[in-house]
């Protein structure tokens, strides 16, 4: 009687631990499987974000060259506005690309003046010591403390 009496009680912390042993390793995966969701749920937004934003350009800018098409072949061939219309959309493109080339050509300035710089390497790291204090602080040690 005193062997069951030990058994039955023993048997319900057995189960205890058990559970608490199931839990614990139940925590580990959803915390594994919560940081993979996260990545995978932040990756779409991400990707949601960038295409809303590419098809609102996209939009924008079809609605203005559409709409100043769609405009220009309603007015007559002879019409002063369809010649403003076109005259400043040809003379739009080539400022643009002439904007785009002087872009294009002070990087390729600045790259080439790059390499024409004397590059001076030190082989040997600065010290602690070797780099100089900046002008009119007092350096931060404990005698430039104590006389304050």
């Amino acid at each position: 009687m005193s062997t069951e009496a030990t058994s039955v009680h023993a048997d319900p912390l057995a189960r205890l631990g058990e559970r608490i042993e199931t839990a614990a390793g139940s925590l580990g995966d959803a915390a594994t499987n919560a940081k993979a969701s996260a990545q995978a749920a932040a990756r779409k937004v991400k990707d949601a974000a960038h295409s809303g934003a590419y098809h609102t350009a996209y939009g924008a800018a079809f609605g203005v060259v559409f709409g100043a098409v769609f405009l220009v072949e309603l007015l007559p061939a002879n019409n002063v506005f369809r010649r403003g219309f076109e005259d400043g959309a040809e003379e739009g493109f080539d400022a643009a690309i002439a904007k785009s080339a002087a872009r294009n050509s002070k990087r390729r300035e600045l790259i080439e003046s790059a390499d024409e710089l004397p590059l001076e390497i030190d082989d040997a790291p600065p010290t602690r010591r070797a780099r100089a204090e900046p002008a009119g602080r007092p350096s931060k040690t404990k005698r430039g403390r104590a006389g304050k």
